[in-house]
């Protein structure tokens, strides 16, 4: 705060401070209504400033001595100079804060002064020159923000988080939003001209170095324009791989380039925005720019993939490999794949969301069955049961359809983000179960009114198949089981809590399979009744290939989940034993405790009812396995993992139709490759470390001479153990620990 004897000093006397407010409202225009004239020009230094209206005062002195009593960094506050201006006024001149901040070197640059200063003759041929590379420029600069605008229209009309995944500052400019692509086009031709034109006077390596990144916009412009139409992806996918062949010219040819730093710098933001701090430009080096432009049009020329519609779980499982790529594609490109599945409410530019439901239902619970024929929908009688299973079945589509689309939504966020959302609509899958039961039981009813057509009509009180349930049954589990493996990539959890968490994926892979087991039998029972009213004759075409297609998917469902059910199980043993014998430690946490930990862990999953959430102490008592020995532990580690590791040899034999990965095969086996990796190291792992906890109870055993099993510690063990970072892993959601040799080590 200002001291006392600089207020007294800035005090001005009674007479001379008070101003009249009739003076102050008083009009100093002979005519209030005629237009204003222009400012005169600024008088000198020496020039008194006078008007008939205001009584001035020269207070320099004044001033002077107020300030000279106050120490380096006081603030000086009053009812007329509040706290944000005293604040602000302590960031003028500081360049991080002050967006009008200029050094001396820029004062002394003066532009004004350069522009007025006479020339040479060769520097007017300089400058003509320069304007003709000008043009070159500026057609670049006009298709950069024209492209940085498309994208930002995209961005808004998808769903992404601010700074999270990008910052769209653009200072309410309008980023030539009323110019259409084509004259942005004609301006890059125009570019193009003025290199010919030049001819011999520039380099041949220079001018195709211009004409490189010229058509290294043009195509980024190209492939934002036809993203739009979401048809015919071999069409859509040629401008991002010509702009991969761009970019490999724009890396060849830049040591012809020398920088001009002077052309970039954050003035403009302060003539922009003067009541925000300017913000610094990032600058990465041109060897990472070019890996990230490289990786973004192999990326994008990717995403174009998903257009290529076969069925709607080849397209989820398109989102999850793709999304699962490290580095994780790019947030616009991550906007873009949101466009190609819901833009317009059109899915994939083409089908409708009905249509993808259909899909789906057929390949999972209800092939070739009357619930999914299209002449329902035509039915007009209200006392035909097909009128009534027509209403039924878009009273699910209406509350299940927001939730699925969900999913799809979801996937495509950052990674962290999407493990977010996941928790969240676990808890509407879970009303979308309860509200589904509902459903099945009328569409149950109404199919005993049909004899004939009873394909799901179960043979007592507790064989319902539930097919709509069992659907949003299994998406809800396998949202939970995708909760808690993001969490073992994003390293959520702490290496003492990976035992617990691998058998808690181990509990839900678990309950995968046993409700895939279910569906399959309702499935082949509904295909053997479909034969039995045929004369046992074999089903017509369409509805053998359909009834083929889902017992091909829960095949391949069912054998995923064992593999996950197995890999994790042998997991949180091979974790539980290392702790056991003290490899890893547990740190020390005065300020928590492991029921508080499980609480925070399994809040995601508190609130669902099915799988029930196992309590506290059976989550302690599997975790730690305190009953079992060491041996018994990894003995059954070991047999666990021999079925993970033939689970996955039997995975990577799959076609692309056997793994539903139409159009991204490779990436699905990379995945599964990558996870069978990781059942072959853990297995070296559980090797090691049982055959060193075999000598040292035979060691024990000897010494001792009872034959009594003794405790085996860390002392005894000439083992070191190590949890790496899962991109350190051979899969990110399976985290191997090292065991390794201490002598090695």
């Amino acid at each position: 705060m200002a001291s006392d004897a600089a207020r007294d000093a800035l005090r001005l006397p009674r007479e001379e401070a008070v101003i009249n407010q009739g003076l102050e409202e008083l009009s100093l225009t002979p005519n209030s209504g005629s237009p204003p004239r222009s400012p005169p020009p600024p008088a000198s230094l020496s020039t008194r400033i006078t008007s008939n209206g205001v009584v001035s005062i020269d207070i320099t002195s004044r001033f002077t001595a107020a300030a000279s009593t106050l120490e380096p960094g006081d603030i000086v506050k009053d009812g007329y100079f509040t706290l944000f201006e005293s604040v602000g006024a302590l960031e003028i001149m500081n360049p991080k804060m002050d967006s009008g901040c200029v050094s001396a070197e820029e004062l002394v640059d003066n532009d004004h002064q350069q522009l007025m200063r006479s020339l040479l003759p060769a520097e007017v041929i300089g400058i003509i020159d320069q304007l003709l590379s000008h043009a070159v420029l500026r057609a670049y600069c006009i298709a950069v923000i024209k492209t940085v605008g498309d994208i930002i229209t995209s961005f808004k009309s998808e769903v992404y988080y601010e700074e999270e995944d990008i910052a769209t500052n653009t200072y309410h400019l309008s980023l030539l939003e009323d110019v259409g692509r084509d004259e942005i086009r004609q301006v890059l031709q125009e570019a193009r001209a003025a290199i010919v034109e030049v001819g011999d006077a520039w380099a041949d390596t220079v001018s195709l170095a211009l004409e490189a990144r010229l058509d290294f916009r043009e195509t980024f412009l190209t492939a934002i324009e036809l993203a739009e139409l979401r048809i015919r992806p071999d069409a859509l996918k040629v401008p991002w791989t010509q702009m991969t062949d761009a970019v490999k010219n724009i890396k060849e040819s830049h040591d012809l380039g020398i920088a001009v730093p002077a052309a970039f710098n954050t003035k403009m933001q302060g003539l922009l925005a003067s009541t925000m701090p300017p913000r610094p430009i990032v600058q990465p080096s041109f060897e990472d720019a070019v890996e990230q432009w490289s990786r973004f049009s192999t990326d994008g020329a990717e995403a174009v993939g998903i257009l290529a519609y076969e069925d709607p779980q080849s397209l989820l499982n398109f989102v999850l490999t793709f999304q699962a790529k490290k580095p994780q594609p790019l947030a616009y490109i991550r906007v873009l794949m949101q466009s190609f599945i819901f833009a317009e409410n059109i899915m994939l530019g083409e089908h409708s969301i009905r249509q993808i439901m259909d899909d789906d239902l057929s390949i999972v619970v209800l092939p070739a069955n009357i619930l999914l024929d299209p002449i329902n929908d035509e039915i007009e009688v209200a006392r035909d049961p097909r009128f009534a299973l027509a209403k039924h079945m878009e009273e699910f589509r209406i509350r299940s359809f927001p939730a699925y689309l969900e999913i799809f939504r979801t996937l495509c966020q950052n990674r962290s983000r999407a493990r977010r959302m996941m928790c969240h609509i676990l808890h509407e899958w879970e009303r979308v179960q309860m509200d589904v039961e509902e459903i099945d039981n009328l569409v149950e009813s109404t199919l005993n009114e049909i004899p004939e057509n009873s394909l799901l009509a179960g043979t007592g009180p507790g064989d319902k198949p539930l097919p709509l349930s069992s659907w949003a049954f299994l998406y809800k589990i396998r949202l939970m089981e995708w909760v808690v493996q993001l969490g073992f990539e994003l390293e959520i959890y702490q290496a003492d809590e990976l035992a617990g968490m691998y058998w808690y994926l181990s509990y839900l892979a678990k309950r995968r399979v046993m409700h895939c087991e279910r569906i399959r039998g309702f499935t082949l029972r509904s295909h053997g009744e479909m034969r039995q009213r045929g004369g046992g004759r074999a089903l017509p075409g369409d509805q053998e290939a359909v009834m083929t297609k889902s017992l091909t998917f829960l095949r391949t469902m069912m054998l995923d989940a064992s593999v996950t059910w197995e890999l994790a199980d042998a997991l949180s043993c091979l974790y539980a034993a290392l702790h056991r014998t003290g490899l890893l430690k547990t740190p020390v946490r005065p300020y928590s405790t492991d029921e508080l930990r499980y609480e925070l862990r399994m809040r995601p999953f508190a609130a669902i009812g099915l799988p029930a959430l196992p309590s506290f102490e059976t989550f302690q008592k599997e975790a730690q396995q305190s009953t079992s020995s060491i041996k018994a532990i990894l003995d059954y580690a070991e047999k666990a993992l021999g079925g993970a590791k033939k689970g996955c040899e039997a995975l990577t034999r799959f076609t692309e139709a056997e793994a539903f990965s139409a159009h991204h095969h490779e990436r699905w086996l990379s995945g599964t490759k990558g996870m069978h990796k990781s059942a072959i190291f853990a297995g070296l792992a559980v090797a090691s470390l049982k055959r060193e906890v075999v000598r040292v109870e035979m060691d024990a055993r000897n010494s001792v001479g009872n034959g009594a099993e003794s405790d085996v510690g860390a002392a005894a063990l000439k083992l070191t153990a190590q949890v790496p970072k899962p991109d350190k892993c051979y899969h990110e959601w399976w985290i191997v620990p090292k065991v390794a040799s201490a002598t090695s080590s």
